[in-house]
């Protein structure tokens, strides 16, 4: 796990990609986050979920394998079944997986696990990159706190992760199970429960993440508060051993919320769809009130059609174009903040982008 990369990005192993957009090149995503469906089973208190309501389209079988087979065909790398719903509630997620390897894309999941069916990991886990538990408590009243959910979805999610990991060492698989924490300030007595689960669980790492915002401070997270949390943050990352590793994700819990670009570079590189079929930019711009910087549904027009057609690069050129201030326009730590900062001091301070000599990390298509 030494060689896992958890607080960063990797878009400098992409050489060749990040050269072509320099050259104004209309280049294909390596990464596409997206998410099958915007329901959830769940109601946490932090989610970003509750900010990104936009008109729902079905998203048939038909539409997610058009979708997977378009972005084998133009150059993705890598989806992630991870966005603004909770892929499980889809019927279609395990066929998803299962038809995206076989095109050749890396895939991956990340899911409260509440729904997860035991009996599909056989089939799905050596189909993945990784496997992510989004869990907040270590006990399940804590759990029911933090989720919004039943107690007994503690259990069950428990009971999910010791059979994926048990799969996982039976029949040695490349995947990797971890866990993901959202840290608010009021989660604070979890942390520690949290890294020695983690470690119990046999799971390959534990993250702990900031929670994001909007540029309105709707969720009302108080970065200032996160500076209090440094030492419990550094004790927990000492539960690492050779095999799990705790990992805080320290640039951008310690950054105040704050941007240092202005515009936004990063979605030609690492797209967002919503769960309801939409192409936007990033999930902070999947509400309806952002339509200007929507591009199209896949449920209507195949994704192949939408990446070649104009309105794709005209958002694509708007938000990196000086008409959006990324530092207002926005909200905070967004999924392509890592990837941003890299772009922007490449455009904008003419950083070398040599590729690194460095062994290359696991899981380089997930950048």
């Amino acid at each position: 796990m030494k060689n896992i990369i958890l607080d960063g990005h990797k878009l400098a192993w992409h050489k060749d990609r990040v050269d072509a957009w320099l050259r104004g090149e209309r280049i294909a995503p390596i990464t596409i986050d997206c998410a099958l469906t915007r329901a959830c089973t769940y109601r946490c208190t932090y989610c970003y979920g509750m900010l990104q309501a936009n008109d729902i389209k079905r998203m048939t079988k038909d539409v997610i394998f058009r979708f997977l087979d378009d972005a084998a065909d133009i150059g993705v790398k890598a989806i992630s079944f991870v966005s603004d719903g909770e892929s499980t509630c889809s019927p279609h997620l395990y066929d998803a997986v299962l038809r995206g390897k076989a095109n050749g894309l890396d895939m991956a999941i990340g899911t409260n696990g509440y729904l997860l069916k035991d009996e599909r990991l056989e089939d799905i886990l050596p189909a993945l990159t990784y496997l992510r538990f989004n869990i907040s408590a270590a006990d399940a009243k804590r759990y029911k706190e933090i989720h919004v959910c039943e107690e007994e979805a503690y259990y069950k999610v428990i009971n999910t992760i010791k059979e994926g990991v048990r799969i996982k060492k039976k029949n040695k698989l490349d995947v990797t199970i971890g866990l993901q924490m959202v840290l608010l300030p009021a989660f604070a007595d979890q942390i520690i429960p949290l890294s020695k689960l983690g470690r119990e669980l046999g799971v390959d790492y534990l993250v702990i993440k900031h929670c994001s915002d909007d540029e309105m401070g709707s969720i009302g997270v108080d970065y200032s508060k996160y500076n209090d949390m440094v030492d419990v943050l550094k004790q927990a990352e000492t539960y690492s051993t050779d095999n799990y590793l705790v990992k805080a994700k320290w640039s951008k819990i310690l950054s105040g919320g704050k941007r240092k670009y202005s515009q936004c570079y990063g979605p030609p590189f690492i797209m967002q769809f919503s769960g309801s079929g939409l192409v936007a930019p990033c999930g902070m711009l999947f509400n309806d009130k952002y339509k200007k910087y929507h591009i199209g549904n896949i449920a209507d027009t195949s994704f192949k059609e939408l990446w070649k057609g104009e309105r794709y690069w005209e958002v694509i050129n708007l938000i990196a174009s000086e008409r959006f201030d990324a530092k207002t326009m926005c909200g905070s730590l967004c999924l392509q903040h890592k990837v941003n900062e890299f772009l922007w001091d490449i455009k904008q301070h003419s950083v070398d982008i040599a590729a690194p000599n460095a062994v290359p990390p696991m899981h380089i298509n997930f950048i």
